[in-house]
């Protein structure tokens, strides 16, 4: 069975496809929607090897033509190598603004093939066919794109909407374990922001959601019905969206702290230290219980994510520099520190002059060294 969630964007509006089987059904399902494209397909080397030649056949059986394009795989790959790499690809191809980017792959690939789907003839339809749950609940949904800078996570990157998502759970079979839980963390994350109900069904059942089946297409579809009801009423970052960063703000600067390297930590894992995080400085800012903080850190230990600094294997950088990191975010305007904080289990909210000092002294108490 499929679910449809409906990213309600007025004339931009789009369709969230989840369900087994829809690679299968990709050609068909695009060729509705973009009847005569060509389209170049971007992944990487696991995925492509998993995937690809199914992505091809099922666009080839609706008449689509296609190019595949395969990067290494990894965060790393989100840089401006890759990027002019891909541009030049897909202007060999004649690729014309009509025609359009895919998108086969985790977050990395979604990413950077949505920043080029942005920029090249000015605007090129994009669509994603996200094969981690990572990429599934958060990275696929919302029109985010982009690369990642020496000075920061996705520091360089445009708005663009893709024109169709189309969410196959049986690929996540083929996931790496670590590569599932990962994505989970930002599964529970929706729970945490404002769903609190859906938390505590989390917490009942999260080992139905990592089984398959019945729960594990509504954790998704719930996931993807909660970013598109914040990224419909905020598409451009500018109020309540900037809530979809719990955890963020800690986890980027861990990721750019450990070198993006994935053996160390990847994405899902970095954000699921920082939601742990920003429940306990939440607790210690005395604006939550320090139970919820407990509760939050139970789940999180639970399922097999990292929940604590001292989960990061190797040396980290002293609270000093990880705050430096912090203050490169995104997130920050004018050198404010905007945090998501919370109240409680599903009471997000942003905080805005969060003052630097709490955040060094919190960073201390927390580091390994």
């Amino acid at each position: 069975m499929t679910e449809t969630v409906r990213v309600g964007l007025g004339a931009r509006a789009y369709d969230i496809l989840i369900g087994a089987g829809l690679l299968e059904a990709a050609g068909a399902e695009i060729a509705k929607r973009m009847p005569g494209i060509r389209t170049a397909i971007v992944t990487d080397a696991n995925v492509a090897a998993a995937h690809l030649g199914r992505l091809e056949a099922s666009l080839a059986e609706s008449g689509i033509g296609s190019v595949a394009i395969t990067l290494d795989p990894g965060e790393k790959t989100k840089n401006f190598s890759a990027l002019q790499d891909v541009v030049d690809r897909v202007l060999a191809a004649r690729l014309e603004r009509g025609d359009a980017v895919i998108a086969l792959g985790g977050g990395v690939i979604g990413d950077l093939a949505g920043f080029v789907a942005g920029i090249v003839r000015r605007g090129m339809n994009f669509v994603q066919v996200p094969t981690s749950l990572l990429a599934q609940v958060d990275s696929s949904v919302g029109g985010k794109t982009g690369i990642n800078s020496p000075h920061g996570k996705n520091l360089v990157g445009v708005f663009h909407q893709p024109r169709l998502v189309l969410a196959d759970t049986g690929v996540l079979d083929t996931l790496p374990p670590r590569e599932f839980r990962a994505g989970y963390a930002e599964v529970a994350k929706y729970g945490l922001i404002d769903r609190p109900d859906f938390f505590a069904w989390l917490e009942a059942n999260w080992r139905d959601v990592f089984a398959g089946g019945a729960a594990r297409t509504k954790a998704i579809a719930v996931s993807c019905q909660a970013k598109a009801d914040v990224v419909a009423r905020d598409e451009f970052e500018t109020g309540d969206r900037a809530l979809l960063n719990l955890g963020h703000t800690f986890g980027h600067a861990l990721e750019a702290a450990t070198g993006y390297d994935s053996a160390r930590l990847v994405h899902g894992e970095g954000v699921a230290i920082g939601m742990a995080l920003a429940h306990r400085f939440s607790a210690r800012l005395n604006l939550a219980s320090p139970d919820d903080a407990q509760r939050v850190d139970t789940h999180l230990k639970a399922v097999g994510l990292p929940w604590r600094l001292t989960d990061v294997p190797g040396h980290l950088p002293d609270a000093e520099t990880l705050l430096g990191y912090i203050q490169q975010d995104k997130k920050v305007s004018r050198g404010a520190l905007t945090f998501i904080l919370t109240r409680g289990i599903g009471q997000s909210f942003i905080a805005k002059d969060v003052p630097a000092s709490e955040v060094l002294a919190f960073l201390r108490e927390n580091h390994p060294g």
